[in-house]
């Protein structure tokens, strides 16, 4: 069943992926030229903003970066509902033949960007075989970080943990016709080295198969995606959430679907959907639900519907709906927070 649910969680992301998007070969106007070279402009400004060069392990940069990407309107405003992020190993492989994973918006500006700097160079180009711009961004990789700030342990797979270390550019892939961010990717082929020196280091700890774990001061990692540093320390809610996502892990696990929707892609999905920690299940809540209610999921060896069982189901909308409850009270929580420090209230609770 393990293998199902990742087919079925891929085929959704497929389903509302959809590449490419507008018909590849198709030449851009003149007007979608400016609006993406406009796009590029002002999303390099917020990067340099917020993210500016550092030293590779300074967290207070870190953190200024994370709170600034997650909250500005430029990034976030010009991403999709789901954009696809990975790794550009070979510049001539297709997006189609690339090997990708499905993001919220709030995932990918809160817990991928931010591990990347940013000095405000850019360029634009047309990809006529996408069908998309390639919005080009120079850049460096904060390497140095403690473990926990990263998403997930990097260096479970070699490869990918030298190829961030390595990271010259991060890509935008923006669709002209709805003027979003479809994909994003890092990549070590820009013509430039990083834009500041980032001398590759071994892993920052061993990889022992967990993707979360606790630290010696009993504290879960890790730590970044805990909504540590998103979310307001005073936010009532914060201490519900990972409880309610330890039950939906149980559940999750009942339904044999924690061994496939992890970073190491075991089924080579072209399309993953990761569910291992709080903030990457929150980036997705919303859809495994809908899917499990309507029964398109898992899907057997054949891509056939293969629905669970009566008790498992119940029980795991049950309490993927508690958490997905106790999410929305946070973020709602949040945004009451943001307009109450705005005009001078405390925020109610």
């Amino acid at each position: 069943m393990a293998a199902s649910w990742t087919r079925g969680l891929a085929w959704l992301a497929l389903w509302f992926a959809g590449l490419p998007a507008w018909g590849a070969g198709s030449e851009p106007s003149a007007h979608q030229w400016a609006e993406a070279r406009a796009a590029a402009a002002e999303i390099a400004t917020a990067f340099t903003r917020h993210c500016p060069v550092a030293g590779t392990g300074d967290q207070p940069a870190f953190e200024q970066c994370r709170r600034g990407l997650f909250g500005d309107a430029a990034l976030r405003d010009s991403l999709d509902a789901i954009v696809l992020w990975g790794r550009q190993r070979d510049p001539a492989l297709s997006l189609q033949a690339s090997s990708l994973t499905q993001f919220a918006p709030d995932v990918l500006t809160g817990l991928y960007m931010p591990l990347f700097m940013f000095d405000g160079q850019h360029s634009v180009r047309y990809v006529a075989s996408e069908g998309l711009f390639q919005l080009r961004f120079a850049t460096a990789f904060r390497n140095r970080l403690a473990p926990g700030q990263f998403p997930y342990p990097f260096w479970h797979d070699a490869e990918k943990w030298s190829m961030y270390q390595g990271a010259n550019e991060v890509l935008l892939w923006w669709e002209p016709m709805r003027g979003r961010v479809k994909v994003a990717q890092f990549t070590v082929h820009g013509t430039q080295p990083p834009i500041t020196l980032v001398g590759k280091v071994p892993a920052p700890m061993g990889f022992s198969g967990q993707w979360m774990w606790t630290d010696a001061q009993g504290r879960t990692q890790p730590k970044a995606t805990l909504f540590d540093g998103l979310y307001r320390t005073d936010n009532p809610y914060l201490g519900q959430l990972e409880g309610s996502y330890k039950r939906l892990a149980l559940r999750l696990r009942q339904g044999e679907c924690d061994s496939c929707h992890v970073p190491s892609n075991p089924d080579k999905s072209k399309r993953l959907v990761l569910l291992q920690t709080p903030a990457h299940a929150a980036g997705e809540i919303e859809r495994l639900l809908k899917a499990v209610r309507e029964d398109r999921m898992p899907r057997d060896e054949t891509g056939i519907e293969n629905p669970l069982d009566a008790v498992t189901k119940r029980a795991l909308l049950e309490d993927g709906e508690a958490f997905a409850s106790v999410l929305d009270a946070a973020r709602r929580w949040e945004a009451q927070a943001r307009l109450a420090g705005a005009a001078g209230t405390p925020a109610l609770r």
